[in-house]
């Protein structure tokens, strides 16, 4: 089975230089794609609450995204993320305390862990790499994406992939490096789309979502239950 990965990322409001500021510093634009995300779980979203992500992406399949251990505080997020499918069924029963038998298909166990579409929507995205200066030229290059959904949030994000954790620091520094290249005030906190999504077309379930949570533990850059999209 395929390790899974620890995604590193920050998410950013991306300016009306943003772009430019990456041309300058030698970021590449690999392609601009639009695609749609439908988010899937239970009625109480039972997932969301544990801070559990079910997503299926168009043209790339599922994904389940959940928090790991943090290794160093701050205004980014440590996501694992799942895309062999029957390891994200073991962990959606594991988190749902249920068994279902013989499944390693996510589809097939939608119906038995009574789970249910509870967002969609449409992003077109710029994905750029880039390779910090002075960085060896054998070195991952970071991710940048620039994504703006079709409710009309824009929402950038830097992002790292590893698979250890001793690796966490070094790509966190070189994504807070590059953020800060970037103009992104230090400790902004972006908020997610499908987060957004949910304040502006289900209320109600972003406010039960958010009591979960304490300001420190909300998952990937929500904010307050009274502030406003502002």
């Amino acid at each position: 089975m395929a390790q899974a990965l620890t995604e590193v990322e920050r998410k950013f409001i991306p300016g009306p230089d943003t772009e430019e500021r990456l041309q300058e510093l030698g970021g590449t634009l690999e392609h601009q794609v639009t695609f749609r995300d439908s988010y899937y779980d239970t009625r109480e979203l039972s997932l969301m609450r544990a801070d559990h992500w079910l997503r299926q992406r168009e043209g790339s399949g599922w994904e389940l995204k959940y928090r790991g251990a943090a290794v160093v505080s701050g205004p980014h997020t440590e996501y694992v993320e799942l895309t062999v499918e029957p390891a994200i069924v073991a962990k959606l029963c594991e988190v749902l305390g249920a068994d279902v038998q013989g499944a390693g298909c996510v589809a097939v166990v939608l119906g038995p862990l009574e789970l249910q579409e509870v967002a969609s929507f449409v992003t077109r995205r710029s994905a750029w790499k880039l390779v910090l200066s002075g960085a060896d030229e054998e070195e991952t290059p970071l991710r940048v994406d620039l994504d703006t959904a079709d409710f009309g949030y824009t929402v950038g994000e830097v992002e790292a992939l590893v698979s250890e954790k001793a690796e966490v620091p070094a790509a966190l520094e070189k994504i807070h490096r590059l953020s800060s290249m970037l103009g992104v005030p230090a400790q902004e906190r972006a908020p997610a789309k499908v987060m957004m999504y949910l304040q502006c077309f289900q209320p109600q379930d972003y406010q039960h979502l958010l009591e979960v949570y304490s300001p420190r533990e909300r998952p990937q850059g929500t904010k307050a239950p009274d502030s406003s999209l502002g």
